[in-house]
């Protein structure tokens, strides 16, 4: 499974010219937890935002993000509907706890997991409590479920949500 956090900073390259567009910044979700538009790295301080549309993407690969060409560059439109970001905004899922509907604190959002065929949809959630508690129990993983409410302050999951944790196993790789 590929996590979102691969894939920030990775380079976006046009099959068409080969030139690199961009790097990425951050991934925007609609409220279905899919891919709209990845975000790129400003250029310049005050520069406008560019990105591009997730429909647009060729492949997501392991060191780089591929395109047709350069025309799938935009800029983002503040106007534009509301995302939910990974890490940046006022929208964002990193740090963000979740809560199941009856008050339980599963724990705060370190990271999120893709879809391994195609990258585009969120299917899980890297939970954690802490430094020290990462150290002493690891991570927890919970697969998204049907129904979940990103709220201003906190996710909101279903109840049977605690059931579904599971520790992280981390490879000595990381």
């Amino acid at each position: 499974m590929k996590k979102a956090r691969d894939v920030i900073g990775l380079p976006i390259l046009c099959v068409q010219t080969g030139k690199q567009v961009g790097t990425v910044k951050d991934l925007l979700l609609d409220e279905a937890w899919q891919i709209e538009l990845v975000l790129l790295e400003n250029r310049h301080w005050f520069s406008v935002s560019n990105c591009v549309a997730w429909k647009d993407v060729i492949a997501l690969g392991e060191d780089a993000i591929t395109i047709h060409n350069e025309e799938a560059v935009f800029p983002l439109d503040a106007q534009d509907q509301v995302y939910i970001s990974l890490l940046n905004g006022d929208h964002k899922v990193k740090g963000m706890p979740v809560v199941t509907v009856n008050g339980q604190h599963l724990g705060i959002v370190d990271d999120v997991y893709l879809d391994p065929e195609q990258g585009k949809k969120v299917i899980g959630y890297e939970l954690t409590e802490g430094f020290i508690s990462d150290l002493k129990e690891g991570r927890k993983w919970l697969p998204l479920p049907d129904s979940v409410t990103m709220g201003e302050d906190a996710i909101i999951v279903p109840v049977h949500c605690n059931e579904w944790l599971t520790e992280i196993v981390k490879s000595n790789e990381e």
